[in-house]
């Protein structure tokens, strides 16, 4: 059970209307999820989106590169809901279903298809486990993703580690029919 649900779109107040609006008209198409949540606070929801929005549609790094981390960042915050919504997702944008299978056993090594995708794996999961980049690392990711890139890659980290606190903290669960898919 959801420990805060979003409020009823018919008693929203001026602010929440405006901010649902601009996320529904936005490339969301929809209001769901950790964006629903911080409805409550519309002042934290209309701001969250608009980095949401640039991290996700806005940001030099490609889909596919995109994508893998938001699913890395799902895996190990084992947030169920993110992975839900963003595995269909990523196959879409071309990460590759034993790339999808490995994340989310929780098996190593996981087969990536191209350098470029190890290089996000290992960038984010060093990042989120301890809180720091050694400079091997990140002279590996300057050079093979460039400078943008890694901004944005951690710009990215950062965005999904507030969904993942939010969609821990608050208890969103799954759309009613569908399965938790991660292991831990």
């Amino acid at each position: 059970m959801t420990r805060l649900s979003a409020p009823d779109p018919a008693t929203m107040n001026d602010h929440q209307k405006q901010v649902y609006a601009a996320i529904a008209a936005g490339p969301r198409g929809r209001v769901r999820g950790p964006l629903a949540i911080w409805l409550n606070r519309p002042g934290l929801a209309e701001h969250a989106q608009a980095l949401g929005q640039y991290c996700r549609y806005d940001s030099s790094l490609c889909p596919r590169l995109s994508e893998l981390a938001i699913l890395t960042m799902a895996v190990l915050w084992q947030s169920e809901f993110e992975w839900w919504a963003h595995k269909p997702i990523a196959l879409k944008a071309g990460v590759s279903q034993d790339t999808i299978d490995a994340l989310m056993n929780d098996h190593h090594p996981i087969p990536f298809a191209q350098e470029d995708e190890q290089v996000v794996y290992e960038f984010v999961h060093t990042l989120v486990s301890t809180h720091q980049i050694p400079e091997w690392l990140y002279v590996k990711a300057i050079n093979t993703l460039g400078q943008d890139n890694v901004v944005d890659l951690v710009g990215l980290a950062g965005y999904y580690t507030l969904i993942s606190m939010t969609l821990n903290v608050f208890e969103l669960g799954l759309p009613e029919g569908e399965q938790k898919e991660l292991t831990k």
